[in-house]
């Protein structure tokens, strides 16, 4: 199929015909004319005034014409014509090589360039309209409805098993080239400084006491075994011969010492446990002390025990299926609660200035640095497309977008020059009246 007519629009084909009704009408007004000029003597003033008008109008059609024939092919076809015509036809095709230099140029200096990025970052608030974005309720539904029909088909394609062992074995890569010891480190701190760990305490201590409370055959049961494992069982069991209950009283102590560090916050015991947990936050955070070697050595012996990786690959399968059979109900869990996460994802981005000022600042890094990066690349790609089109084809590609305006402009010829030879026609009969 000739390119031509497979981009050709409907439009272009309008304007052209509009073009050549215009043309056409005043080639037949101009002949129309010239003979009424010969049958009506008597009005031949007028008829020169309107004929001038006519011949204007043709002359303005046909310049139009050529101007807009030459910048898309040679309307002289093979007829032999002088280099200086010739060489300013076809003007497209003749510069396709600079056209897609300055479009690829034109495309970096004025969208693709760091400094232009960084300054429409700069006027714009894209976390504030990614966070408003995220709030919606429909447009949240809509990303979760995305996630919850689209991970069961992957875990499906892909087969679960498979899915197991690629994030078992990432992990455990990852797991293995990490040292935990800053991990737990960072993790201490932010727990303590949180004052997270009170309201574990707290939580562990009531639950202690009231298990200690209400099962109180298995945790005589329990000091059997410590007093057994420490060797002094003998020495307690001896004790209770002459009526001292060595295991009811330290169960009566542990019971005490818990209900005081419950009713109070600064119990010498809470303080100590906090003392404890800082200076391990302090070492873990030094990676050659002796408790970030422990940490690191058990962790690579965990992950070199076949029953670990097999546990992790059999938990890992596991959970996948638990998370694609939850995804496949209308009414799944791990959907609302995706769904929830959302939201108030985009409700703290909209409500918290530091955080939207945060994000702001590392996606304007992360665009400024893509567009430093790969801006040449964008543009030798455009260049290089354009270099590769046929010229026919980059013909028809630019006339069926701009070629509609600009067969218009001669229908503007063939009117204007109409205009203008009317005017000079009324112009030269009142000269010719008068002089």
């Amino acid at each position: 199929m000739n390119p031509t007519e497979e981009y050709t629009s409907p439009n272009l084909n309008k304007s052209k015909r509009y073009a050549m009704t215009a043309l056409i009408s005043a080639v037949l007004a101009w002949i129309a004319l010239m003979i009424a000029a010969k049958l009506l003597p008597d009005y031949v003033w007028l008829i020169h005034i309107l004929m001038l008008s006519a011949e204007a109008g043709v002359v303005g059609g046909l310049a139009d014409w050529y101007a807009i024939t030459v910048l898309f092919r040679n309307p002289f076809g093979k007829i032999p014509i002088p280099p200086f015509l010739k060489n300013h036809t076809e003007i497209i095709p003749r510069n396709k090589a600079r056209i897609a230099e300055s479009m690829g140029r034109f495309v970096q200096e004025n969208f693709l360039s760091p400094q232009i990025v960084e300054q429409s970052l700069a006027r714009t608030d894209i976390s504030l309209a990614v966070g408003q974005w995220l709030a919606n309720p429909k447009n949240n539904t809509q990303v979760t409805q995305v996630i919850q029909q689209t991970v069961p088909k992957l875990f499906d394609f892909f087969g679960q098993d498979q899915v197991g062992r690629f994030i078992q074995n990432n992990s455990v890569q990852w797991v293995r080239n990490t040292q935990v010891n800053h991990l737990a480190s960072e993790m201490l701190r932010a727990v303590l400084e949180n004052d997270f760990h009170q309201d574990v305490l707290q939580r562990g201590l009531d639950l202690a006491h009231e298990w200690v409370i209400h099962h109180p055959e298995q945790t005589r049961e329990l000091t059997r075994t410590l007093f057994k494992e420490l060797g002094v069982w003998r020495l307690a069991k001896g004790a209770s011969w002459i009526g001292i209950d060595v295991q009811q009283r330290t169960i009566d102590s542990l019971v005490e010492r818990v209900e005081s560090m419950l009713a109070d916050p600064e119990h010498p015991w809470r303080q100590k446990i906090e003392q404890v947990a800082r200076e391990m936050m302090v070492q873990l955070a030094d990676g050659e002390s002796s408790a970030s070697q422990r940490l690191n050595d058990t962790k690579n012996a965990l992950l070199n025990s076949p029953q670990v990786l097999n546990f992790i690959s059999g938990a890992v399968v596991i959970l996948c299926n638990a998370i694609r059979d939850d995804l496949l109900k209308p009414d799944s869990g791990i959907a609302e609660n995706l769904r929830v996460a959302i939201q108030q994802v985009g409700q703290n981005i909209v409500s918290n200035p530091s955080i939207r000022e945060l994000l702001n600042e590392k996606m304007s890094g992360i665009a400024v640095n893509l567009s430093d990066q790969y801006s040449e690349k964008v543009i030798l790609f455009i260049s290089e497309r354009i270099h590769e089109w046929d010229s026919r084809e980059m013909i028809a590609k630019i006339e069926n977008e701009v070629g509609g305006d600009l067969h218009m402009i001669r229908v503007n010829g063939v009117v204007v020059g109409a205009f203008i030879g009317l005017i000079l026609g009324i112009i030269r009969a009142m000269v010719e009246y008068f002089v």
